[in-house]
Protein backbone atom coordinates (compact mmCIF):
# COMPACT_ATOMS: atom_id res chain seq x y z
CA UNK A 1 0.00 0.00 0.00
CA UNK A 2 1.24 3.54 -1.52
CA UNK A 3 1.39 5.56 2.06
CA UNK A 4 0.95 8.32 -0.06
CA UNK A 5 -2.01 7.75 -2.05
CA UNK A 6 -5.25 7.85 -1.36
CA UNK A 7 -7.13 4.40 -1.34
CA UNK A 8 -10.72 3.81 -3.24
CA UNK A 9 -13.68 2.53 -1.36
CA UNK A 10 -13.25 -1.20 -2.71
CA UNK A 11 -9.38 -1.32 -1.54
CA UNK A 12 -10.74 0.15 1.87
CA UNK A 13 -12.70 -3.09 2.19
CA UNK A 14 -10.55 -5.15 0.92
CA UNK A 15 -7.97 -4.74 3.74
CA UNK A 16 -10.79 -4.49 6.36
CA UNK A 17 -12.02 -7.97 5.02
CA UNK A 18 -8.27 -9.07 5.44
CA UNK A 19 -7.80 -7.81 8.50
CA UNK A 20 -7.60 -10.42 11.38
CA UNK A 21 -6.30 -7.99 14.52
CA UNK A 22 -7.80 -4.64 14.79
CA UNK A 23 -6.28 -2.41 17.39
CA UNK A 24 -8.24 0.07 19.39
CA UNK A 25 -5.44 2.74 20.63
CA UNK A 26 -5.89 5.58 23.31
CA UNK A 27 -3.97 6.91 26.83
CA UNK A 28 -6.70 4.28 27.99
CA UNK A 29 -6.07 1.28 26.72
CA UNK A 30 -2.14 1.57 26.53
CA UNK A 31 -2.10 2.98 30.20
CA UNK A 32 -0.02 6.25 29.15
CA UNK A 33 1.62 7.56 26.01
CA UNK A 34 1.13 5.11 23.65
CA UNK A 35 3.24 5.89 20.46
CA UNK A 36 6.05 3.12 21.36
CA UNK A 37 3.71 0.34 21.76
CA UNK A 38 1.64 1.08 18.79
CA UNK A 39 4.61 1.27 16.63
CA UNK A 40 5.80 -2.12 17.98
CA UNK A 41 2.08 -4.10 17.87
CA UNK A 42 2.45 -2.94 13.88
CA UNK A 43 5.69 -3.92 13.17
CA UNK A 44 4.28 -7.70 14.00
CA UNK A 45 2.77 -7.49 10.42
CA UNK A 46 -0.53 -9.03 11.87
CA UNK A 47 -2.48 -5.39 12.68
CA UNK A 48 -4.44 -4.38 9.59
CA UNK A 49 -6.84 -1.26 11.49
CA UNK A 50 -5.82 0.92 13.78
CA UNK A 51 -8.81 3.06 15.35
CA UNK A 52 -7.93 6.42 18.03
CA UNK A 53 -10.02 6.13 20.75
CA UNK A 54 -9.62 9.29 22.83
CA UNK A 55 -12.89 10.60 24.50
CA UNK A 56 -11.32 12.78 26.61
CA UNK A 57 -9.26 15.58 24.35
CA UNK A 58 -10.88 18.33 22.12
CA UNK A 59 -10.72 18.41 18.28
CA UNK A 60 -7.38 20.33 17.69
CA UNK A 61 -5.24 17.29 20.34
CA UNK A 62 -7.33 14.09 18.50
CA UNK A 63 -6.35 15.67 14.73
CA UNK A 64 -2.71 15.77 15.78
CA UNK A 65 -2.91 12.40 17.81
CA UNK A 66 -4.90 11.31 14.36
CA UNK A 67 -2.12 12.08 12.45
CA UNK A 68 0.61 10.27 14.48
CA UNK A 69 -1.10 7.68 14.47
CA UNK A 70 -2.16 7.54 10.94
CA UNK A 71 1.61 7.69 9.34
CA UNK A 72 2.10 4.87 11.85
CA UNK A 73 -0.52 2.85 10.06
CA UNK A 74 0.56 3.67 6.33
CA UNK A 75 3.97 2.76 7.21
CA UNK A 76 3.03 -0.62 8.10
CA UNK A 77 -0.01 -1.05 5.38
CA UNK A 78 -2.58 -0.76 7.99
CA UNK A 79 -6.26 1.34 8.05
CA UNK A 80 -6.53 4.28 10.52
CA UNK A 81 -10.27 4.21 11.83
CA UNK A 82 -11.42 7.08 13.98
CA UNK A 83 -13.89 6.19 17.17
CA UNK A 84 -16.51 8.94 16.99
CA UNK A 85 -15.27 12.09 16.04
CA UNK A 86 -16.91 11.87 11.91
CA UNK A 87 -16.64 15.05 11.54
CA UNK A 88 -13.17 14.71 11.59
CA UNK A 89 -12.38 11.97 8.90
CA UNK A 90 -11.58 13.65 6.02
CA UNK A 91 -9.31 16.67 7.75
CA UNK A 92 -7.09 13.60 8.97
CA UNK A 93 -7.15 11.61 5.88
CA UNK A 94 -8.51 8.43 8.06
CA UNK A 95 -10.34 5.85 5.78
CA UNK A 96 -13.19 5.58 8.21
CA UNK A 97 -15.10 6.15 11.76
CA UNK A 98 -16.48 3.89 13.97
CA UNK A 99 -19.59 4.80 16.22
CA UNK A 100 -21.68 3.20 19.67
CA UNK A 101 -24.57 3.63 20.83
CA UNK A 102 -23.99 6.79 22.89
CA UNK A 103 -22.25 8.34 19.37
CA UNK A 104 -23.53 9.84 16.02
CA UNK A 105 -26.58 7.11 14.22
CA UNK A 106 -25.20 5.43 11.69
CA UNK A 107 -27.15 6.51 8.71
CA UNK A 108 -26.12 10.23 9.68
CA UNK A 109 -22.15 8.86 10.14
CA UNK A 110 -22.83 7.22 6.87
CA UNK A 111 -24.15 10.66 5.13
CA UNK A 112 -20.90 12.61 6.70
CA UNK A 113 -18.23 9.82 5.18
CA UNK A 114 -20.06 9.28 2.03
CA UNK A 115 -19.43 6.16 0.25
CA UNK A 116 -15.68 5.68 0.22
CA UNK A 117 -14.86 5.47 3.84
CA UNK A 118 -15.78 2.52 6.27
CA UNK A 119 -18.17 2.89 8.55
CA UNK A 120 -17.98 0.54 12.08
CA UNK A 121 -20.53 0.37 14.64
CA UNK A 122 -20.62 -1.21 18.28
CA UNK A 123 -22.91 -4.37 18.80
CA UNK A 124 -23.73 -6.57 21.54
CA UNK A 125 -26.22 -9.04 20.43
CA UNK A 126 -27.43 -11.22 17.49
CA UNK A 127 -29.87 -9.17 16.30
CA UNK A 128 -27.61 -5.79 16.04
CA UNK A 129 -25.27 -8.06 14.43
CA UNK A 130 -27.74 -9.24 11.63
CA UNK A 131 -29.24 -5.45 11.29
CA UNK A 132 -25.40 -3.62 10.82
CA UNK A 133 -25.42 -3.79 7.17
CA UNK A 134 -28.67 -2.43 6.44
CA UNK A 135 -27.69 0.71 8.82
CA UNK A 136 -24.78 1.24 6.28
CA UNK A 137 -21.71 -0.22 8.44
CA UNK A 138 -19.00 -2.16 6.95
CA UNK A 139 -18.49 -3.89 9.74
CA UNK A 140 -19.66 -4.38 13.68
CA UNK A 141 -17.58 -4.69 16.58
CA UNK A 142 -19.46 -7.45 18.97
CA UNK A 143 -19.44 -7.59 22.94
CA UNK A 144 -18.26 -6.76 25.46
CA UNK A 145 -16.78 -10.56 25.57
CA UNK A 146 -14.58 -10.58 28.48
CA UNK A 147 -14.13 -7.87 31.76
CA UNK A 148 -11.85 -5.12 30.99
CA UNK A 149 -10.58 -2.25 32.66
CA UNK A 150 -10.01 0.38 29.96
CA UNK A 151 -13.91 1.06 30.05
CA UNK A 152 -17.49 0.95 32.11
CA UNK A 153 -19.41 -1.35 30.88
CA UNK A 154 -22.42 -2.05 30.67
CA UNK A 155 -23.58 -5.05 30.23
CA UNK A 156 -22.59 -8.28 31.21
CA UNK A 157 -19.03 -10.31 29.06
CA UNK A 158 -20.88 -12.98 27.14
CA UNK A 159 -17.67 -14.31 25.61
CA UNK A 160 -17.47 -17.21 23.26
CA UNK A 161 -21.22 -17.50 23.75
CA UNK A 162 -22.19 -14.16 22.41
CA UNK A 163 -19.75 -14.76 19.56
CA UNK A 164 -21.62 -18.37 18.81
CA UNK A 165 -24.83 -16.58 18.66
CA UNK A 166 -24.08 -13.81 16.75
CA UNK A 167 -21.41 -14.66 13.36
CA UNK A 168 -24.16 -16.89 12.17
CA UNK A 169 -25.96 -14.08 11.32
CA UNK A 170 -23.57 -11.44 10.28
CA UNK A 171 -23.43 -10.26 6.63
CA UNK A 172 -20.12 -8.27 7.10
CA UNK A 173 -17.14 -8.56 8.97
CA UNK A 174 -17.34 -8.95 13.20
CA UNK A 175 -14.44 -7.90 15.13
CA UNK A 176 -15.34 -9.53 18.95
CA UNK A 177 -14.08 -6.94 21.26
CA UNK A 178 -13.92 -6.21 25.24
CA UNK A 179 -11.00 -7.37 27.65
CA UNK A 180 -9.39 -9.70 24.63
CA UNK A 181 -5.98 -11.24 25.21
CA UNK A 182 -3.57 -13.91 24.38
CA UNK A 183 -4.89 -15.81 26.56
CA UNK A 184 -8.39 -15.94 26.36
CA UNK A 185 -8.53 -15.44 22.85
CA UNK A 186 -8.60 -19.07 22.02
CA UNK A 187 -12.12 -19.47 23.44
CA UNK A 188 -13.31 -16.81 20.74
CA UNK A 189 -11.78 -18.88 17.80
CA UNK A 190 -13.51 -22.15 19.22
CA UNK A 191 -16.94 -20.22 19.19
CA UNK A 192 -16.26 -18.90 15.40
CA UNK A 193 -14.10 -15.89 15.50
CA UNK A 194 -11.53 -15.24 12.58
CA UNK A 195 -11.31 -11.69 13.78
CA UNK A 196 -11.05 -9.46 16.93
CA UNK A 197 -10.35 -6.06 18.15
CA UNK A 198 -8.26 -5.68 20.53
CA UNK A 199 -6.93 -2.52 23.05
CA UNK A 200 -4.88 -3.28 26.14
CA UNK A 201 -4.07 -6.77 25.23
CA UNK A 202 -0.93 -5.89 22.88
CA UNK A 203 -0.74 -2.48 23.91
CA UNK A 204 0.26 -3.10 27.68
CA UNK A 205 1.94 -6.37 26.96
CA UNK A 206 5.39 -6.40 27.37
CA UNK A 207 6.14 -7.15 23.84
CA UNK A 208 3.12 -5.92 21.55
CA UNK A 209 4.38 -7.46 18.61
CA UNK A 210 4.56 -10.81 20.35
CA UNK A 211 1.16 -10.64 21.80
CA UNK A 212 -0.33 -9.56 18.28
CA UNK A 213 1.27 -12.42 16.67
CA UNK A 214 0.11 -14.85 19.16
CA UNK A 215 -3.68 -13.73 19.13
CA UNK A 216 -3.44 -14.12 15.08
CA UNK A 217 -2.12 -17.49 15.48
CA UNK A 218 -4.89 -18.59 17.76
CA UNK A 219 -7.41 -16.94 15.38
CA UNK A 220 -5.71 -19.12 12.19
CA UNK A 221 -6.53 -22.09 13.86
CA UNK A 222 -10.31 -21.68 14.49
Amino acid sequence: MDPHRPLSGDERRRLLAACRVYLVVGEASSGGPWQDAVARALSSGVVGVVQLREKDVDDATFLARAGTLGRLARAAGALLVLNDRVHLAAACGADGAHVGEDDLPPAQARRLLGPDRLLGVSCHDAAEVAAASALGADYAGLGPCFPTGTKALARRPRGAALVGEALPGARLPVFPIGGITPDNVAALAAAGATRVAVGAGVLRAADPAAAARAIAAALATS
